[in-house]
């Protein structure tokens, strides 16, 4: 099959699942090409596209529905010399009970197919960077690693940071974060071909790579005009700056940045740090010790590091700020997701890893996505118009307290302060929140590790986690390769 015919089947299928219903017209195909695009869809095989492009769009989820799911098929038109794809709405209730290392390996060729259309050469061309969380190392990422390889083709790169190891994780987020944009650079500049970066990372992880994105951005442009990158380059700012067009990170184009169980809003408060029990004198006696225990990280997880009249780290990380430019840096990627687990997740809560306010939590699903077990639920939020984030003097009063004389009341108070701030900077970007539950697996208590298949004995529960990020991976890698190349 020549690439120009795949080119064309792929590009299809990506406008055709690029909303929620099926469209007006069908796209028809030249009988000259139908023989090989039957054989090009017969040897795909893949589970259905889930939502080309990262577009802000209404939820998806069991709440209030029955399952249903987008399936393309084939499907004859009137005319003898035409065949035409169009997408139906339905419960296909045998794919979902298929083993999901099944669906793996009947996923690779389209990955591979893409890959081949965008670099004819086979070199990879795609950067995406893995990082561990605290105490971790390479080996958290064995069985992700390998996932990803195989089902996202030759056209990624794939690799895993090993630059904040074990004890390193305690040094502070800023100094990990430092070390892992140091690590990248090395990366890229001893790597010929690069085009595009993402970034995948876990628990503490998410915070260093937010870290060490600010650090390697740029005001550098690429061209971002091809027909529905606009769409998802959301306007961020009440002044109607673009906080998510332009920039490049490390010298490349930014696709995706997505976090699993990534405490970005920190752990104090109420269930921030699951473990404590929500047992107000445990939260309040666990921020003045932590940083005994995992050193400057400790303090500024607890939002309490700095003078009292300076801004944590944290809330500085939800804004451009005299440390960097994060939140440019965040909006230059093109689509950016957060997996959070709703519960069972000791280490940290759904509240902080999903970057919502306690009254935006609602009682999740309890039923998987077709195809992606222990995933329940996929909402897009749009930016929200804001300000940015500032450190009133009612959070430098509390700080304060909360440094020199903590106790329930001032902790609380002062958390909340930051936390709202913290909130309306972040959520001036357009997020794809993505809830997952291990409310039925075997270990629901491991969430934390399961998330990631920190062990692929221990920790298999999360396998269905890691194929939701493949697929939505190699979504982006379509949608950012395929209008280049019309």
């Amino acid at each position: 099959m020549s690439a120009s015919v795949a080119l064309r089947v792929v590009y299809m299928n990506h406008k055709l699942t690029d909303g929620l219903f099926p469209p007006a017209n069908p796209l028809p195909i030249p009988s000259s090409e139908c023989l090989q695009i039957l054989s090009y869809i017969r040897h795909m095989a893949t589970p259905p596209f889930i939502h080309a492009r990262c577009a802000y769009s209404p939820r998806i989820s069991n709440r209030n529905s029955k399952g249903a799911s987008q399936q393309p098929h084939l499907a004859s038109s009137s005319s003898p010399s035409t065949f035409t794809f169009s997408i139906s709405s339905g419960t296909n209730s045998g794919q979902r009970h298929q083993g999901l290392r099944a669906q793996a390996m009947s996923s690779v060729t389209l990955g591979n197919s893409i890959a081949s259309i965008g670099n004819l050469k086979n070199d990879p061309d795609h950067l995406l960077v893995l990082v561990h969380g605290i105490l971790g190392s390479t080996g958290d990422w064995t069985y992700a690693e390998a996932e990803l390889k195989r089902r996202l083709g030759k056209n990624f790169l794939i690799y895993v940071s090993s630059s904040n190891t074990y004890t390193k994780t305690f040094s502070g987020i800023d100094g990990a974060g430092k070390r892992l944009a140091d690590e990248v650079l090395q990366v890229v500049k001893k790597t010929k071909n690069l085009k595009r970066i993402s970034f995948l990372a876990h628990s503490l992880g998410g915070l260093f790579a937010r870290y060490a994105i600010a650090v390697l951005y740029s005001l550098d442009t690429y061209s971002r005009d091809q027909p529905g990158n606009l769409a998802n380059s959301v306007t961020g700012n009440s002044q109607g700056t673009s906080l998510s067009r332009g920039g490049m990170i490390a010298g490349l184009e930014p696709i995706n940045f997505i976090t699993l169980a990534t405490p970005h809003l920190g752990v104090r408060g109420k269930k921030q740090l699951p473990f404590l029990l929500g047992v107000p004198i445990l939260e309040k006696l666990a921020a003045p010790i932590a940083p005994f225990f995992v050193g400057q990280t400790g303090s500024q997880l607890f939002l309490t590091d700095g003078k009292p009249d300076k801004p944590p780290l944290l809330l500085r990380m939800a804004s451009d700020s005299d440390d960097g430019k994060f939140l440019s840096a965040l909006g230059a990627f093109t689509c950016r997701i957060i997996y959070a687990n709703v519960s069972y997740d000791h280490m940290v809560g759904w509240r902080t890893s999903s970057i919502r306010r306690e009254t935006e939590l609602s009682k999740p699903p309890r039923k998987s996505l077709d195809g992606y077990k222990h995933v329940v639920d996929v909402e897009y939020c749009p930016p929200v118009p804001s300000d940015g984030p500032k450190f009133p003097p009612k959070a430098v009063k509390a700080k304060k307290a909360a440094q020199n004389a903590p106790n329930t009341q001032n902790t609380v108070e002062y958390h909340e302060i930051v936390e709202d701030e913290m909130i309306q900077g972040l959520q001036q970007l357009g997020w794809k929140k993505v809830d997952v539950s291990f409310h039925s697996a075997f270990w629901p208590f491991f969430a934390h590790n399961n998330i990631h298949v920190k062990n692929e004995w221990l920790h298999n529960a999360g396998v269905g986690v890691i194929a939701h990020v493949a697929d939505s991976l190699r979504q982006q890698e379509a949608s950012s390769i395929l209008p280049a190349n019309l």
